[in-house]
């Protein structure tokens, strides 16, 4: 697939934003300066024909460093489980040439294409690879020109402390510009999750980074670190810059055990990414809409060593989510739209991501009666705009 034109626009006619009424939508400087009725055609704006449009979603969960997509067809190998996967992963990255610009690019194409326009990506930190990934994907994002956000979390893939001098790999990240530093199942993976959390929450509040941890651990124990992490945001006064992805055993444990962790998340402002499997029980929209607990969808990884599947889409993500969840209300519709789009403006940095003047010019047109039936139906990206110029045009 061809580099996206970066074409600049100025004007999007004949719109309806929300599945509103048809508007016209002025860009300048990247930025959306008016919306407005639709009115007579505009020579060299762009003519929307009536369709949705959308803020451009945006992936709070993914990594982009370690696909094999545009590569020939590779079959799933190696041993099962989050061990199992990251040494098959180790043993074969190299033969397949990434972390590497060519595959990252090949990523962040697909991503534009299905309309996202903002990512938070974990890039692989280890003993072998070093900063490697964070280069390449630097390297790929910075080819869009800032059409595409990128942010980068700097990701422990094999541990913290069971790899001596990760965590020296993880402080020169966060010191050459990464805005978040990751961990890894500290009870599962490093066995030590006391020493893994108290290191990384040292490590972010030194260098005034965001944490994001991805915990995969099920029921009591995910539970135990769930609160070993609460502890730690408020003692050190991290609120509103910890992210826990994934998360399982929020769902697994009792009533009463969520209510009180989301409470105690919903006060922290501790916020929480999925990718919504399908082999588990969901996170409860209600429940974490009613604690305050911000959310946001994510491809996770998408034809990696880790799994044959996945597209790029976050749409098909939500879509997923709100089906497994037996969503079916309009307004519960819309509302995981939303977690899709302006409601995950936070996760990338973002004060406001929504089709208004003053926000960033990502536009996503689509055919599609209402944002219910994009969401259920997840029809083609006819359009995509970051930043006000063209990532995707059909």
């Amino acid at each position: 697939m061809p580099h996206p034109t970066l074409d600049p626009v100025t004007l999007v006619q004949n719109v309806r934003p929300w599945g509103g009424t048809p508007s016209d939508i002025a860009i300048a400087g990247g930025l959306i300066t008016a919306i407005t009725p639709a009115g007579p055609p505009v020579e060299g704006a762009v003519d929307g024909g009536g369709l949705l449009a959308l803020p451009g979603l945006i992936n709070t969960h993914a990594h982009v460093d370690k696909s094999w997509w545009g590569l020939p067809w590779q079959s799933y190998g190696g041993a099962g489980g989050i061990q199992g996967r990251i040494d098959h992963e180790r043993s074969r990255r190299r033969e397949l040439g990434f972390p590497s610009v060519e595959t990252t690019a090949a990523v962040l194409r697909e991503f534009a294409r299905h309309g996202t326009t903002a990512v938070r990506t974990h890039v692989d930190i280890d003993t072998d690879i070093g900063r490697e990934g964070i280069d390449a994907v630097r390297e790929a994002a910075a080819a869009y020109d800032g059409a595409i956000d990128v942010q980068i979390v700097a990701f422990p893939q094999d541990g913290v402390l069971r790899r001596p001098g990760v965590l020296d790999m993880l402080a020169d990240a966060a010191r050459a510009g990464a805005d978040h530093v990751g961990g890894l199942d500290p009870a599962s993976i490093d066995r030590d999750p006391v020493g893994q959390l108290d290191a990384i929450f040292r490590l972010a509040a030194e260098h005034d980074v965001g944490i994001d941890i991805h915990l995969h651990d099920p029921a009591e124990l995910g539970a135990f670190q769930f609160d070993l992490i609460i502890d730690r945001t408020r003692a050190l006064g991290r609120e509103g810059r910890v992210n826990i992805a994934h998360g399982f055993a929020l769902a697994q444990v009792d009533d009463l055990r969520r209510r009180d962790l989301l409470a105690a998340m919903g006060e922290l402002d501790i916020t929480l990414t999925t990718v919504a499997p399908l082999r588990l029980p969901q996170l409860p929209l209600h429940e974490l809409d009613a604690a305050g607990v911000a959310f946001g969808f994510g491809t996770d990884g998408i034809r990696d060593l880790w799994s044959p599947y996945g597209t790029g889409d976050l749409l098909g993500i939500a879509w997923q989510y709100a089906r497994a969840s037996s969503i079916v209300r309009d307004e519960d519709l819309i509302r995981v739209l939303e977690l899709a789009t302006r409601s995950a403006a936070r996760f990338v940095g973002r004060s406001t991501h929504d089709l208004v003047a003053g926000s960033r010019a990502d536009i996503v047109l689509l055919d599609a009666e209402n944002p219910m039936d994009a969401l259920v139906r997840t029809p083609p990206r006819a359009l995509v705009i970051g930043g006000g110029r063209v990532l995707h045009a059909a």
